[in-house]
């Protein structure tokens, strides 16, 4: 799901013609800590764009990995709506956050592609929300 989502991320910069510093938080649904180093190396490998200080990932908000056997994280749509719908939504309501980029992740999963050996292709797609 990293490549999906840097790729979202990347057309959405270049097609809003901004830069990650023009919001307060971009948020992804649960790359967790794997997916969340792997979405930094491919911004910066193929996009030459620093994410790390402007985003955070749902699933590493909610869980502690050191004391928490979570391995890379849980279910994506789950820790979505649970951190946005709580935190990041009552901290646009208190003006904490004014401009957010979220941007959902998830596997297309196909039983039938995987008895065929085939990938688990991943989507992400990307709101802005402005308070």
């Amino acid at each position: 799901m990293a490549p999906a989502a840097a790729r979202t991320i990347h057309d959405f910069l270049k097609d809003t013609n901004t830069k990650p510093q023009n919001y307060d938080l971009i948020l992804t649904g649960d790359l967790g800590y794997t997916g969340t180093e792997l979405l930094y190396e491919i911004m910066m490998e193929e996009y030459k764009i620093k994410l790390d200080g402007y985003h955070k990932d749902c699933g590493m908000m909610i869980y502690n990995l050191k004391e928490q056997d979570v391995n890379s994280g849980g279910s994506g749509c789950g820790c979505s709506a649970s951190v946005l719908c709580s935190h990041i939504l009552k901290n646009m309501e208190k003006g904490k956050l004014k401009k957010v980029l979220f941007v959902a992740t998830g596997a297309l999963m196909s039983p039938t592609s995987n008895k065929q050996g085939n990938s688990i292709p991943g989507i992400a797609h990307a709101v802005l929300l402005e308070a």
